[in-house]
Formats: structure tokens, C-alpha cells, sequence
């Protein structure tokens, strides 16, 4: 997935759209859908597993479980994953590069919130010190150096909403000093930040994070690539299409008793695009007998 995600880099004339997946199902239908790669959604991640909001609440054990199975899905689709903060001090953003490395990741980003961190979107964001970030940004290239891992390591900031762009930009000049591959500058404020902020970053590619109503600027793939950037993720282009579709149709029940099928494909639908097909295939190229029958 590394490999493939630095070819996909290489292009400066591409820009690599990630739709933001968080369990199977959304990973399934991710992959369905032929995108090049996917973000595992720290947020999303936090909500589906836990139950909870992106406040700092899932650990290294829960994102690592989550980012394994999901890059494990489909291994030629780069998967690039959240990691927070690195889950501590060295020591823990070293354990964390090889635990999402030997997961199959093809990418993580750690950030230089404070460990009670909460989703990049929020107000009230508090950042540690730079060095303090910087320590994480090298004991995560010595992890990746050591293990002779190909993982991309991506430095995000979250600097800009307290301490201001050239806050930001010193950051990131300084981790791409470090051995940072990209940047990303979460919160990102105007059009104007985004392309100066590319155009100052030069080679190194810059992700931006398109969250609807966030408080960054609403950008288009299209309009992204204009500004310089080289990534684009879509954290909640899944999840909140859930929540809405998921109210909906529970409205209906409480209120009504009854369902309503959307689609045309049905539960035959769901099930092949969560790998019966690939399943059905397995068996009887196995010679085995399991689904001779119609099972749908």
C-alpha cells in the first residue's frame, strides 16, 4: 500500500481523493466504488467502535484492530489511517508507526495536539509545544528507519486555530526537515492560506481535510488540485450520510412499525458487496460445495 501510495505521489498532476471509511461496511462499499484509496476516520473510528466523540477516548489498540481490517480488505487500495497524537511520549509513537506498519497501513498522520485531544473540527484545541511535536515526528521516522518499513508518515498541525498560520508553516517546515513526508494543516482557514501554503511546502505534498461546515473552505476535488494540494480526505462523507439515512428509516419505524427498502439491490446487494462473491469463488475453486445452492 506504501509503494503504491508514493507512485500515486509522484504525479504532480494527480491529486489522491481518500473517502473517509471507519468499519467494513463503509470500507466495502469504498472499495465498490473504485477509489484509489481510503482514510480511516479517527472520528469515525471513535464513534462506530466506542460509541463516543473524537475526544481522546480511543486508544492505539482500537485504531490498530480498526486500520488492520480495513487495509486488509482489499491490500492494492492504500489505506492512509489517523493516529492521533502517536497515543504518548517517543516510546508510544515508535510502538505506534510499527503496529499500523506490520497492519498493512499505507500511510498515518500524528498530530501535535495534547494527549486529551479532541477532533480537528472542535473549538477549544490545545497544542504541545514544538519540540514536544517534533519528538513524536522523529521517534516516528527512527520507528519506520529501524523496522526498514516504507510507511508514509504525514506531520498534521492543529496550530492554526490558536497560534495562527506562520505558526503552522514553521511546524511544518521543521518536520519536513525531520523526514516527514507530507503536511497538513488541520482547520485550515481561507483559499488564500491553502494555496499559500502550498506553494511555500514546494515539493512536498500537502493534504487537506474537506469537512462540510467545519470551518475550513468547502472545496471540490478539482478545486483542491488548483490550490496545490496532493491529497484530499473526506472524514465524513460516510458517517454523516449515516446518521442521516439511519434516523430517517428509524423515524419510520417508531412511528409507522414498518420498513422501507432504499436501493433496488436489496439484502443481495449488501451481501455481495461484503464479499460473498469473493467468498462463493474461494469455495469452489477449493472444489468445495458450500454454495452450490442459491443461498440469497
Amino acid at each position: 500500500g506504501a509503494e503504491r501510495l508514493r507512485e500515486m505521489l509522484k504525479d504532480p498532476n494527480k491529486i489522491v481523493v481518500c473517502p473517509g471509511v471507519y468499519d467494513g461496511l463503509t470500507s466495502r462499499i469504498a472499495l465498490s466504488m473504485g477509489f484509489d484509496a481510503l482514510y480511516m476516520t479517527g472520528s469515525g473510528t471513535s464513534m462506530s467502535r466506542l460509541g463516543w466523540a473524537d475526544i481522546g477516548i480511543a486508544t492505539l489498540n482500537d485504531m490498530t484492530a480498526n486500520a488492520e481490517m480495513i487495509a486488509n480488505l482489499d491490500t492494492s487500495v492504500p489505506l492512509i489511517a489517523d493516529a492521533d497524537t502517536g497515543y504518548g511520549g517517543p516510546v508510544m509513537v515508535s510502538r505506534t508507526v510499527a503496529n499500523y506498519a506490520r497492519a498493512g497501513v499505507a500511510a498515518l498522520h500524528i498530530e501535535d495536539q495534547i494527549h486529551e485531544k479532541r477532533c480537528g473540527f472542535l473549538k477549544g484545541k490545545e497544542v504541545v509545544p514544538r519540540e514536544v511535536w517534533y519528538s513524536r515526528l522523529r521517534a516516528a521516522v527512527n520507528a519506520r528507519k529501524q523496522m526498514g518499513s516504507d510507511i508514509i508518515i504525514i506531520g498534521r498541525t492543529d496550530a492554526r486555530q490558536n497560534l495562527g498560520f506562520d505558526e503552522c508553516i514553521e511546524r511544518l517546515n521543521e518536520a519536513v526537515r525531520i523526514g516527514i513526508d507530507v503536511v497538513f494543516i488541520d482547520a485550515i482557514k481561507t483559499k488564500e492560506e491553502c494555496k499559500k501554503a502550498c506553494e511555500i511546502m514546494g515539493n512536498t505534498p500537502v493534504m487537506f481535510n474537506m469537512c462540510i461546515g467545519a470551518g475550513s473552505p468547502d472545496l471540490t476535488v478539482e478545486e483542491a488540485k488548483e490550490l496545490g494540494f496532493r491529497i484530499i480526505i473526506f472524514p465524513g462523507v460516510c458517517s454523516s450520510m449515516v446518521l442521516a439515512s439511519c434516523k430517517e428509516s428509524l423515524a419510520l419505524l417508531k412511528s409507522e412499525g414498518k420498513e422501507e427498502m432504499r436501493g433496488s439491490g436489496g439484502v443481495q446487494e449488501l451481501f455481495m458487496t461484503c464479499g460473498l462473491g469473493t467468498a462463493i469463488d474461494i469455495d469452489q475453486k477449493a472444489g468445495g460445495k458450500a454454495y452450490d445452492n442459491d443461498i440469497i
